[in-house]
């Protein structure tokens, strides 16, 4: 009996470190979803903004562009997935690699092959362990991104879009990364990037909507040119803002709940230990109530 109250404090020792753990990760989450959420309503107007202006160019101007033109020269495809660097984040990562896995096969059943880029630690030692090849990786600021790094990012699809059909060139650039509803509400989103959808149109005219609010100068293959990269930047950009804040928000709730989960197992140990003790104590006064009467049979 008193090996099991031993085995219970030891018990709620280490639950009270864990649970120690949880809660400061679960402030530190706290701490910086309000920063992101932030930076994700800060960048939203650029996207707008420049989403319109492409919109514009494209609907109402004849040209073909090749970030507008789906390529037939090759069957390549990349698939940017964006995840995150560490865990303790309930089912984010989980959600985000079941949902890349389901777009890698799709993509496979069409005949494509699928050239695989990755940002976040946990996606990457998820497909090192399953020796899938990367054709890129970037990790280390899944929490808070920099811009450069959506540069970098971004410039190396460009390049792979850009690129012939025998030095590696793909076909189109997919994106799976998680979209920030709200504290509560985070979904895995696949969004295809090149060749462009334009996702805010413009109403052509003639057709009883309002005329574009824009001038194409010097014409609008210049400004296509200029736009596009842009454009697409700024979308890549954007995925890994919202990706952000939707792994701290997940972060913040999933410690939340293993910071009650600890305190339930501590009232349970402590029950439980109290039982053991008071089991001990009533073995002792047994023990001691038999020795006096076998004692008082004796005499």
């Amino acid at each position: 009996m008193a090996g099991s109250q031993r085995v219970y404090k030891q018990r709620i020792k280490s639950t009270q470190s864990l649970k120690k753990m949880f809660r400061a990760q679960e402030l530190i989450a706290a701490s910086r979803i309000g920063r992101a959420r932030d930076r994700v309503a800060l960048a939203s107007p650029y996207s707008r903004a420049i989403t319109r202006a492409v919109s514009a160019v494209a609907t109402h101007s004849d040209v073909t562009h090749p970030f507008l033109a789906q390529r037939t020269d090759t069957n390549r495809v990349a698939l940017l997935l964006i995840a995150s660097d560490r865990g303790m984040a309930g089912a984010y990562s989980a959600t985000v690699l079941r949902e890349t896995e389901r777009q890698i096969e799709k993509l496979q059943a069409e005949g494509r092959e699928v050239d695989l880029y990755v940002s976040g630690r946990r996606a990457v030692s998820y497909f090192s362990f399953r020796q899938r090849e990367l054709a890129g990786q970037w990790i280390g600021q899944s929490d808070a991104p920099q811009y450069e790094t959506a540069l970098e990012i971004a410039d190396t699809l460009l390049e792979r879009f850009r690129a012939p059909a025998d030095e590696g060139g793909v076909a189109e650039v997919h994106v799976v990364f998680t979209q920030f509803v709200n504290m509560v509400t985070q979904r895995p989103r696949v969004i295809r990037l090149l060749p462009l959808e334009v996702v805010e149109g413009v109403a052509p005219a003639g057709d009883g909507g309002p005329l574009p609010l824009y001038d194409f100068e010097p014409d609008p293959e210049t400004v296509l040119d200029a736009l596009l990269p842009r454009y697409f930047r700024a979308r890549i950009f954007a995925s890994l803002l919202q990706a952000a804040a939707s792994e701290l928000a997940a972060r913040q709730r999933a410690m939340h709940t293993a910071t009650d989960n600890a305190e339930d197992l501590i009232r349970t140990y402590t029950r439980l230990a109290n039982q053991a003790r008071q089991g001990e104590i009533t073995q002792e006064i047994s023990e001691i109530v038999s020795g006096a009467d076998a004692l008082a049979s004796a005499s």
